[in-house]
């Protein structure tokens, strides 16, 4: 019974070395990956998109929300007003 198991075993890993070969084989022989869009092209746009969504945001719940005008959240003003209140400067 013993016999049994070991002949099985080592049959397992010389079939994983085996898997493993063909495996390491198949990768070498691949072609590299053609992108479309280069990384940094990716970065660049998820940063602009990242940054355009922060701007509507302030812009709807200024707006919207806080019954302002929209615009007036990309104004100095506006931000050195919010400043003002939250570090309490008169």
């Amino acid at each position: 019974m013993k016999k049994a198991e070991l002949n099985s075993k080592t049959t397992e890993k010389q079939s994983r070395k085996q898997q493993k070969q063909e495996k390491n084989e198949k990768s070498n022989n691949k072609k590299p990956r053609l992108r479309i869009f280069p990384i940094w092209l990716r970065v660049i746009i998820v940063l602009i998109l990242a940054a355009t969504a922060l701007v509507l945001g302030l812009m709807i719940g200024y707006g919207i929300l806080g019954d302002g005008i929209p615009m007036d959240v990309l104004k100095k003003e506006t931000w050195q007003h919010i400043i003002d209140i939250v570090t309490k400067v008169e």
